[in-house]
């Protein structure tokens, strides 16, 4: 189909089409239909829209609305017709000038139609978020654009080695554009991204979506097994990387990867290049305005993000700038974010909590200050030289800072908000951080966000909400977002303070994940809201308390994975029977993950023999376990399966 337009999108968006523009469609002059004069006697006096204003209103291009709006016609009139209407590019609606030929309409590459495959919204609830202004179009570059016209001397980004002004960036993010189109790349294709929260990450991610791209993140702990699964999965045509990091030589592995890759065809390193042939980053910067044919527009993918799992297990969550940029935008008012806040986030752009983050100061033209890599001295540091106003943080993030003195030491007192997200914070330490803060003649309010990768920031606690609602909440639903507690056993929604599993529905949620229909079927009710997996109460007032959850996911400092893989490779082992990895409580990082093992014959096992076979098998760090416990017996379920529960009770 013409002009990457999908079945799903003409799902999704073809009835608000033929509504906006069915008074046009039966006026005089229409070179097909058979003239209805009752009807346009009756709406004779309605103002109709043309295809551009239906297109500035939904977030589709023009050329989109027009096929969106012909095939949706097929329910409505005569098969001979639509063909007519389709082949004169919709007759005398569409300037004669504006008609493209078949050979010259926009078209995708085949991996680039897969990933707007997956975007698949429930037409209602569409319908429903465009009318009430939570889905506009807006795009990542278009709020970049407005504040470089309208404040182009305040400070964007404030790094390492200063500040860059909205006027700066957009100057550097047009440079990278055209070096990337140069690569051969076009709206559609997905860039990775294996950067730290870097002046480089940033200005990476404006420039892929600039020309219609998306971006994949990876974290920076992934290493060559989860790397080369998620670039195969994504079909990414470019990786932007360090030359290397830490003891781990990135570009070798980039580039080995791209050698059996069918998509991959250039590797760009940031800083000295490989010593192998790779892209240098700071060769792409030309100089000029980009020339983008087809720019993008507010229904466009442009971010895929993983959830946790290993090479078997992760899930690709495509986002639009509609969910994702509009949660930010509707955020702004809550959070009550200006032009003149100094925003800081202890969580990495890779992670989507980072980025949404890094989201709502934009929206608020607000300047981001970058923190490459978290450790509690340099995020300590960092607040009090730059007196940021707003921190986005997690509980291992404060925990830490708390423990390490820092918090007596360093001056926060220009910090006036704090959230807290990640895992839900224990009450003690959101006491001890807003106490340290006021020793020093600060006053900040603290919140918590609850969110998943599907979700984004699906609820929150509100700058000028009740003051400790955070030590006991996640606060109520976003704008746009709906949240609600059902029954395990019946599926039926169970009244306040009552344990259940969390379902959320809104423009912020997900529209489905990345050929994995599997996972889809299982992921959404009839009716579209999402099984996040997790339990949970509501109270009276519609405040979200996280009070468990169904799933296996460990978080470790707030980076999420399944041990499921890593089982199965710890239970390689010779000498072992049986594992299963279970998440421990930690005071700094929230969770660390602990490894139950039953041995072959009681031959002795240690953890540093665990690790070494990880660490063997290429899994990163993060992920290997830091406690083992050797027991006599797994406790199973009648079908066999190893009740974890049970193991937790033991730690």
């Amino acid at each position: 189909m013409a002009y990457g337009v999908t079945q799903q999108m003409i799902d999704t968006f073809g009835e608000i089409v033929f509504k906006l523009s069915l008074n046009r469609q039966i006026r005089r002059g229409d070179p097909v239909r058979k003239l209805d004069f009752s009807a346009i006697k009756a709406t004779r006096e309605e103002s109709g829209l043309t295809d551009e204003e239906i297109a500035e209103r939904i977030g589709l291009l023009p050329e989109q609305v027009g096929v969106v709006r012909v095939f949706t016609e097929r329910k409505y009139h005569k098969i001979d017709q639509h063909r007519r209407l389709y082949h004169l590019g919709g007759g005398k609606r569409w300037k004669k000038k504006d008609y493209r030929s078949p050979g010259e309409r926009l078209q995708f590459k085949e991996d680039a139609m897969m990933i707007r495959k997956a975007i698949n919204f429930n037409p209602e609830l569409a319908s429903n978020y465009i009318e009430k202004g939570y889905w506009i179009n807006e795009t990542l570059n278009g709020h970049l654009t407005y504040y470089a016209d309208i404040s182009p001397e305040a400070s964007a980004i404030i790094h390492s080695e200063g500040e860059l002004s909205y006027k700066e960036l957009k100057t550097s993010v047009d440079e990278l554009t055209n070096g990337l189109i140069g690569l051969g790349l076009a709206k559609g294709d997905v860039v990775a991204v294996q950067l730290p929260n870097t002046l480089e990450f940033i200005i990476s991610y404006f420039a892929i979506t600039a020309l219609g791209g998306v971006m994949q993140t990876i974290h920076m702990p992934y290493r060559d097994a989860d790397i080369q699964f998620l670039l195969n999965h994504s079909k990414a045509r470019v990786v932007i990387c360090l030359p290397s990091f830490k003891d781990f030589n990135t570009a070798d592995v980039m580039l080995t990867i791209k050698e059996t890759s069918n998509s991959l065809k250039h590797v760009v390193t940031v800083g000295a290049n490989s010593s192998r042939e790779t892209v240098a980053f700071d060769s792409l910067k030309v100089a000029g305005l980009p020339r983008i044919d087809n720019p993008p527009v507010g229904s466009d993918p442009f971010l895929l993000l993983y959830t946790s799992g290993t090479t078997s297990s992760p899930k690709g969550v495509p986002l639009t700038y509609q969910n994702m940029i509009g949660n930010a935008r509707l955020s702004v008012p809550e959070f009550h974010m200006t032009s003149k806040d100094l925003n800081i986030s202890a969580a990495p752009f890779s992670h989507l909590y980072g980025l949404y983050n890094f989201h709502v100061a934009l929206c608020a033209g607000a300047s981001n200050i970058l923190l490459p890599i978290f450790t509690p001295l340099d995020l300590a540091k960092k607040i009090e030289e730059t007196k940021a106003t707003t921190v986005f943080l997690g509980p291992p993030h404060a925990a830490s800072m708390i423990n390490a003195g820092l918090l007596d030491k360093y001056n926060f007192s220009s910090v006036r908000f704090s959230m807290f997200s990640g895992s839900a914070c224990p009450p003690q330490i959101l006491k001890t951080y807003r106490e340290k803060i006021s020793t020093h003649g600060g006053k900040t309010s603290i919140g918590q966000l609850w969110g998943m990768t599907e979700t984004a920031g699906a609820t929150f606690c509100r700058d000028d909400g009740p003051e400790d609602l955070a030590l006991k909440s996640a606060g109520p639903a976003a704008p746009g977002n709906e949240i609600r507690v059902v029954s395990a056993e019946s599926g039926a929604v169970v009244s306040a303070n009552t344990e259940g599993e969390l379902q959320v529905r809104g423009s912020s949620v997900f529209p489905g994940y990345l050929n994995n229909p599997e996972a889809n079927a299982g992921a959404f009710t009839a009716d579209g809201w999402f099984k996040t997996g997790d339990i949970a109460k509501i109270d009276q007032a519609g405040n979200l308390i996280i009070t468990g959850r169904t799933k296996d996911i460990i978080s470790r400092g707030g980076i999420k994975f399944n041990p499921a893989d890593i089982e199965d490779l710890i239970m390689g082992h010779p000498n072992i029977e049986q594992a299963a990895i279970v998440p421990m409580p930690d005071p700094i990082l929230g969770e660390k993950a602990c490894c139950f093992v039953t041995l072959i014959d009681n031959v002795a096992v240690s953890l540093e023999e665990l690790c070494d076979l990880l660490n063997n098998k290429k899994i990163a760090k993060n992920k290997w376990p830091e406690r083992l416990e050797i027991i006599n017996e797994m406790p199973l379920t009648p079908t066999r399966k190893i009740i974890k529960g049970k193991l937790v009770e033991n730690l």
